[in-house]
């Protein structure tokens, strides 16, 4: 089932939005098209929220998200308003999706091939093979009952949830168990459970905490396939922004936002310069704890500062831009390098805060698909490790920790790229908190533990102000690119409901 939202009723409505990531450029389409006026606020100097790019000496690079997941999604989005991706960017599914390197030295490549990726599960563990079907079969259906009737509806309330359909759509869903624990009930290879649970790096989650219903992300993973857009997810940004162009949102970049006053029918949005805007309803795309702590006075407030101090935040990362002289190719436009056991990782991030000393991360080298982001004869590479949001990030840190990775990749990913060099930028817990001004400097917000899922997350709607609403990572569906496109879809409508 595929219903249009029903978003009429904010025609004639003049909408400020706050931030231009996701979240919040997909709100504004939807709004525009509904007939509103729209104008969105973006902080910093280029549209896209983390979704930035850095560009320097002939390179590119995407600087936040870099995987293009779940078609189905922004073939949803731009079928709305009449349109499809394949009029703003084109798609090239990638061969292999990815690439791992464990630490021991063993090495796998994950491939557009079902056949052959459950011959790969097979060779690590008797039966794995058929497991591996198993498992995917429930992932797809996970994905399909989740997506169709908890994530595209928004369901705010307990109430919503105490109904026969819900209790129908939901039965055998695994809905309170820990990504552990229900990876562990299909397969016994450490291996085999990391290739099932790696995605949940993308949730801001680790196998313990995060709930056995993101089983969904391997249908994603292996069923749907990894794309990469011509251009990077700076494409995508591109494409939108263009849309909601089309539609007549009017984009103000370089615009931070300092204050929000009044209420429904009449707000005033403060900017720096001076500048005010004035409208009827506001949204937010900028970090909700942000929004309320810094914008809004106390009296305004959803949440009081401890709310925020006892969230589960989902990681934040070092992030290390290389242009390199020449190729990599040990190297898969998308690679995984993995400690056997990276339990003590995940311990680092969410239970001893600390900078990883045998780190998990991931390297993205566009230029293995793409000739136009880097100048000829040289490579595009990003490493993201994830760390624990609120570590101390100075120089010197970064500077041992940058040695610390770049030994790591030598040793092993097979690539030494000590003296190729060429450029070279870091962006870290500091960067996140003041670029956008993120909650203890989280590169995603909060983590989808069971105490932050579906309707323990913070509401679309303001409960304290009449008219300001809420939009993107922190909101449900929750993080990911796919879920902040979707989440714009539903705060629209849940304006709509009260415009």
């Amino acid at each position: 089932m595929d219903v249009a939202p029903d978003i009429d009723a904010v025609a004639g409505e003049s909408v400020v939005v706050i931030g231009g990531g996701f979240g919040g450029l997909s709100t504004a389409c939807y709004l525009a098209d509904a007939g509103a006026d729209v104008t969105l606020l973006e902080k910093n100097e280029q549209l896209g929220g983390r979704a930035s790019r850095l560009e320097s000496d002939g390179f590119r690079f995407d600087m936040g998200p870099s995987w293009y997941l779940m078609p189905d999604v922004f073939e949803r989005f731009f079928d709305h308003f009449g349109r499809s991706p394949d009029e703003f960017y084109e798609l090239e599914r990638l061969d292999p999706h990815y690439r791992v390197f464990w630490k021991d030295g063993d090495r796998v490549d994950v491939l557009p091939d079902h056949e052959a990726n459950k011959a790969l599960f097979e060779e690590y563990e008797p039966g794995a093979g058929e497991a591996f079907e198993d498992y995917l079969e429930e992932a797809e259906r996970t994905y399909e009952i989740g997506m169709e009737h908890f994530v595209y509806e928004d369901r705010p309330r307990l109430r919503d949830y105490v109904d026969r359909d819900v209790l129908r759509y939901s039965w055998g869903l695994s809905l309170l168990g820990k990504m552990q624990g229900h990876v562990e009930g299909y397969f016994d290879h450490p291996k085999l459970q990391q290739l099932m649970q790696y995605t949940l790096v993308f949730l801001g989650g680790s196998p313990t905490n995060t709930p056995a219903l993101y089983n969904l992300m391997s249908h994603v993973d292996y069923n749907m396939g990894v794309y990469y857009p011509e251009g990077g997810i700076g494409a995508v940004v591109d494409g939108i922004v263009e849309l909601g162009e089309d539609l007549g949102v009017e984009y103000v970049t370089d615009a931070e936002v300092t204050a929000i006053e009044g209420r429904q029918g009449g707000f005033a949005v403060d900017a720096v310069d001076d500048d005010r805007y004035l409208a009827d309803l506001v949204v937010s795309d900028a970090d909700y704890a942000h929004t309320e702590q810094e914008l809004l006075p106390p009296r305004k407030r959803q949440y009081a500062a401890e709310y925020w101090e006892s969230r589960t935040y989902a990681p934040s990362a070092f992030l290390l831009y290389l242009g390199v002289e020449g190729d990599v190719p040990e190297l898969a436009h998308h690679t995984l390098v993995l400690p056997t056991a990276w339990d003590r990782h995940f311990e680092q991030i969410f239970d001893d805060p600390s900078w990883p000393d045998d780190p998990a991360y991931y390297l993205c080298v566009p230029s293995e698909t793409d000739d136009t982001v880097a100048p000829e004869g040289h490579s595009n590479l990003f490493a993201l490790v994830p760390v624990a949001p609120g570590l101390d990030d100075t120089p010197e840190i970064r500077e041992e920790y940058r040695d610390l990775v770049i030994d790591d990749i030598a040793e092993n990913a097979g690539t030494d790229l000590r003296d190729r060099i060429v450029f070279e930028e870091t962006f870290c817990v500091n960067d996140f908190a003041d670029r956008y001004n993120s909650y203890r400097g989280s590169a995603l917000g909060l983590a989808h533990t069971l105490r932050q899922t579906s309707l323990l997350r913070p509401p679309h709607r303001s409960d304290a102000v009449d008219g300001l609403y809420f939009t993107g990572s922190t909101t449900t569906p929750g993080i990911g690119v796919p879920m902040c496109l979707i989440s714009g879809q539903l705060t629209a409508e849940a304006l709509s409901k009260t415009a």
